[in-house]
């Protein structure tokens, strides 16, 4: 329901305008014309939406990962029925995020500029720091020199920093009497100088066809202009090594069952090998020390043809467990294979009562360093499902945001945090209270950290990429 009504945009009155003006086409309908018919991966849908979940999502942009012309590209297009296109705070993240997956895998960029700029009563969230809106045009420039493709289709206003998109990419792609392009639209002329111009005199497409030389192509209208860019695309010499098609099988158990199996309650009860028999090629799966530390499944399957190495738990991380995960996470780096991390940690033990326990809790710190430490410095692609609970340090040792795994996604089910709301007994505090107060506070500091808690929250905030329905974690 969540993407739904994302997909609908800023709103029946928003998107009524957007088709009277210049019958100009929704962004979703703009893909379509430039895709491939194979499916492709919309990252972050939800980033921007707001609690409760009445409002539509303030990025104002759609990000995604998906082939023209055979050829792998991450895509970033305006949404120019929310804000009118405008690059809120939450907009400039998801974009920077899309650039760093291009660099990251070296995907082609393609852009679908329909921005009026920065929304300036938040000129301070979006303009001054090193991650925020002028990142953009510094990783233009860098994937530019790493020679990695850029270009762009003016699809309709691009409006002072949207200004700069375009014009750093490779190839441009204006639209007559749609596209208009430049820095200070007719509004600041006329308060400026005192001078009336219209937007297509000060930065039309034939203008900066004809005469400016911004655009290297002009297009009669929206779907000849994605025909002209599929065209430029087949020319650009960019295609990847083809992989070879692999046969593999389906699972011998069906995906749509991960929705019964999804963890509710987050105590890790349930064996994660009946998620795996559900993902794997086959239901096979190769387990690595099978009998030892047994809280975190490891070993090797196939994903339609694709050999990963598999990180799953299964319990809370024991000292055990975390030499096994150190252990394996070696042996996919030396092997150079991908790693899938799959996330539903176990809350944590309460605190030691004894010397013994508090010895016994140092060397699970230590093997647990030991792990996290063979984690980050793992040279191989790593994809992080979280597919219950996710707290405290066991989700750093399982690849969560802070190791930057290449991709990152939820199931609708989880819970990401530093503490599971729900073992909170009481409020640490220095002064004492009467106990009513205290109860008072513990049940406020419970419901504030379970909304904090939601897949839903997290993904608005783009720590992931995206909450994924889990019996589409194949195909994602």
């Amino acid at each position: 329901e969540l993407l739904q009504r994302v997909s609908r945009g800023g709103g029946a009155e928003a998107l009524a305008r957007h088709t009277q003006r210049n019958k100009k086409l929704f962004v979703r309908q703009r893909l379509e014309l430039l895709l491939d018919q194979e499916p492709f991966l919309e990252l972050s849908p939800l980033a921007g939406l707001q609690l409760p979940y009445g409002d539509v999502p303030a990025a104002g942009c759609l990000t995604g990962i998906g082939k023209i012309c055979g050829v792998w590209c991450v895509f970033m297009a305006n949404d120019a029925t929310v804000k009118g296109g405008t690059i809120y705070p939450i907009g400039v993240k998801k974009q920077l995020r899309a650039q760093e997956i291009a660099m990251e895998n070296r995907l082609l960029c393609v852009y679908l500029v329909d921005s009026g700029g920065a929304f300036l009563p938040l000129q301070s969230e979006l303009f001054p720091d090193k991650l925020h809106g002028g990142r953009l045009f510094y990783n233009e420039a860098i994937m530019s020199a790493m020679r990695i493709p850029q270009v762009a289709v003016v699809c309709g206003s691009c409006v002072a920093g949207g200004a700069y998109v375009p014009t750093m990419a490779e190839e441009v792609v204006m639209i007559d009497q749609i596209s208009s392009l430049f820095l200070a639209g007719p509004p600041l002329v006329k308060a400026a100088t005192g001078e009336d111009v219209s937007p297509e005199d000060l930065g039309g497409a034939k203008l900066h066809s004809q005469v400016s030389g911004c655009s290297d192509h002009l297009a009669a209208s929206e779907e000849e202009a994605y025909e002209c860019l599929r065209n430029v695309i087949s020319t650009l010499n960019y295609t990847p090594v083809p992989q070879e098609a692999t046969e593999h099988e389906s699972p011998l158990y069906s995906s749509e069952e991960l929705l019964g199996l999804a963890p509710r309650d987050y105590h890790c009860t349930l064996p994660v090998q009946l998620i795996l028999s559900r993902v794997l090629d086959g239901s096979r799966f190769q387990e690595f020390k099978a009998h030892y530390g047994t809280t975190l499944v490891t070993g090797f399957g196939h994903v339609e043809g694709h050999l990963l190495g598999i990180v799953a738990s299964n319990g809370e991380l024991a000292q055990e467990a975390s030499l096994k995960g150190c252990h394996f996470v070696q042996l996919c780096s030396q092997r150079s294979i991908p790693i899938l991390f799959l996330q539903n940690t176990a809350p944590q033990a309460a605190e030691p009562s004894s010397t013994s326990q508090a010895e016994a809790g140092s060397s699970r710190l230590k093997a647990q360093a030991s792990m996290l430490a063979a984690v980050a410095c793992a040279a191989v692609p790593k994809i992080t499902i979280v597919i219950g609970g996710c707290f405290g340090t066991d989700s750093y040792l399982m690849c969560g945001r802070s190791l930057s795994p290449n991709f990152l996604f939820l199931w609708p089910n989880a819970r990401v945090a530093l503490v599971d709301p729900r073992h909170l007994s009481r409020v640490p505090q220095a002064g004492s209270r009467d106990g009513a107060g205290e109860e008072s506070e513990l049940k406020q500091l419970k419901e504030r950290l379970e909304e904090e808690s939601s897949a839903f929250y997290s993904s608005a905030r783009l720590w992931d990429d995206g909450v994924i329905l889990p019996q589409d974690t194949r195909k994602v």
